[in-house]
């Protein structure tokens, strides 16, 4: 695992490994001891140019590479992934902070996708369609964009930047790959190591390790890209949409939620308790699916209170790399202050803290608050962090009202003895995905995923991957002669 954190500390460009060319170096710290693990010299606006272009340049003949062959490289990559599960889970642990359990859960849906982008590989398929013009034959050809930009978060870097750079590649792209600063291996060199090892041509994937502050906007307005996917908060992501739109460039955007998870008055408590838990509090409750408002239905909040209390006060705190813990660090201080700041004001403006977690470097511990006024400015927002909130309502339209009272639309959950009744609920949630009688917090690889409102443009997964990363190209051919007016 050290490894990875002395050998990846680099940029990769055009299938070389090499010093960034900024003035100043991004320090790949340790979140839970502190420890230092790399130091990356950034990339220049110049070598996001020449990573563009190095995909600009190798694109064609892989788009021409015969869709088995790209195949086979999908393949290599797995296995590659499989063979090296144990060095990359200890990676996750190290640089995200992820518990043993978080890592397991990434890479085991890293490994799906995977499988999934292999396959996709043979999906890029066309249609001839009929026309109202005698002799006329309508073909439209499925074809690669050229070049995706992707921008993946510090949450799950691993699985999310595979998320968007697999598939693009198996449909026929390249890829210039910018991880977060804060996971700049995971999310990014360790990337470029998965696909050297499977013999992916040079050029095709390109990872450059950087900051805006060096190299402004030039990763999204750069000429050769034409789909950038980003996946992270939708304060950035509305910038990247702005700058996108302003050079037409289509934007796939997976962006923040504030989920709730409903339990109405005939849901079975005790496992509604366990799904609320894990939905709130996995990987420290920095998930954009989590389940930041929990709303039970008054006829069982008495009961759900308690156990839910009880449970999350026995959720294991502290150092990741044991397996038996359940919540590690936060990202950063900055990050962990932020949420301590956030519960405190919160319960200075009247919420009643059933638990108040306090925070010992970057690790903080579990709070639940109840007792909210329904215009509490944290009932509107994406908390990052180990924080549940309690809200009762009296019967679904209310619970219906309270769960749309967001900008947010991404996940969801409804817990009741009656699944059509979850059904007709889930409906009514102005959200791109919502899960009956289970937590919020889930991904598969055929499934369109995406939000609503506030949380992003377009799906990813499955069949939605053809949309996000190829174009469709009309070519007509007039087996006979048309008939011109003049």
């Amino acid at each position: 695992m050290t490894s990875y954190f002395t050998d990846l500390a680099q940029q990769y460009i055009d299938g070389e490994w090499r010093p960034g060319k900024g003035s100043w170096d991004i320090i790949d710290f340790n979140p839970y001891s502190g420890e230092k693990l790399a130091s990356i010299t950034v990339a220049t606006a110049g070598e996001v140019d020449q990573a563009y272009r190095a995909a600009e340049r190798a694109q064609p003949e892989w788009a021409d590479t015969n869709p088995y062959a790209r195949r086979t490289v999908l393949e290599k990559a797995l296995r590659f992934v499989e063979e090296h599960e144990a060095e990359i889970s200890e990676a996750i642990v190290a640089e995200l902070g992820g518990t043993r359990l978080k890592a397991g859960f990434e890479l085991h849906l890293a490994k799906e996708f995977l499988r999934e982008a292999a396959q996709l590989t043979l999906r890029s398929t066309g249609q001839i369609l009929p026309s109202p013009t005698e002799g006329k034959e309508n073909r439209v050809y499925r074809l690669p964009v050229g070049v995706v930009g992707v921008i993946s978060p510090f949450n799950f870097p691993f699985l999310l930047s595979l998320k968007s750079v697999a598939p693009a590649l198996a449909l026929g792209n390249a890829v210039v790959l910018k991880p977060h600063q804060n996971t700049p291996v995971c999310g990014g060199t360790l990337i470029a190591k998965v696909f050297e090892e499977a013999e992916l041509p040079a050029g095709l994937l390109n990872v450059v390790v950087t900051d805006i502050a060096e190299i402004g906007d030039s990763l999204l307005e750069h000429p050769v890209p034409q789909v950038i996917s980003f996946t992270g908060s939708d304060r950035i992501g509305r910038h990247v949409a702005t700058v996108c739109a302003g050079n037409f460039k289509r934007a796939v955007l997976e962006l923040g939620g504030n989920s709730a998870l409903i339990v109405l008055d005939d849901a079975d408590v005790d496992y509604a308790v366990d799904a609320a838990v894990f939905s709130r509090y996995i990987h420290q409750g920095q998930v954009c699916m989590a389940a930041n408002r929990i709303l039970v239905d008054r006829s069982v909040e008495e009961e759900f209170t308690e156990k839910f209390v009880a449970k999350v006060a026995s959720l294991r705190v502290g150092d990741p790399a044991d397996p038996t813990t359940h919540i590690g660090p936060l990202i950063s201080s900055s990050q962990a202050d932020a949420v301590s700041r956030l519960v405190d004001e919160t319960v200075e403006a009247g919420a009643t803290a059933l638990l108040h977690g306090r925070a010992e470097g970057n690790v903080v511990s579990p709070s639940v608050l109840t007792g909210l006024a329904a215009d509490s400015p944290v009932l509107q927002q994406e908390i990052f962090g180990p924080v549940a909130l309690l809200v009762p309502f009296d019967g679904e339209d209310e619970a219906v009202r309270i769960a749309n009272d967001t900008p947010y639309g991404l996940s969801g959950a409804v817990h009741t003895g009656n699944i059509e009744r979850g059904v007709r609920v889930g409906q009514r949630i102005r959200t791109g995905m919502i899960h009956i009688n289970d937590g919020t917090v889930h991904d598969e690889p055929i499934v369109p995923f995406g939000g609503e409102k506030n949380s992003g443009l377009g799906r990813l997964n499955g069949e939605s991957m053809l949309e996000a990363f190829t174009t469709q190209k009309w070519i007509s051919v007039q087996h006979g002669r048309s008939q011109f007016p003049f």
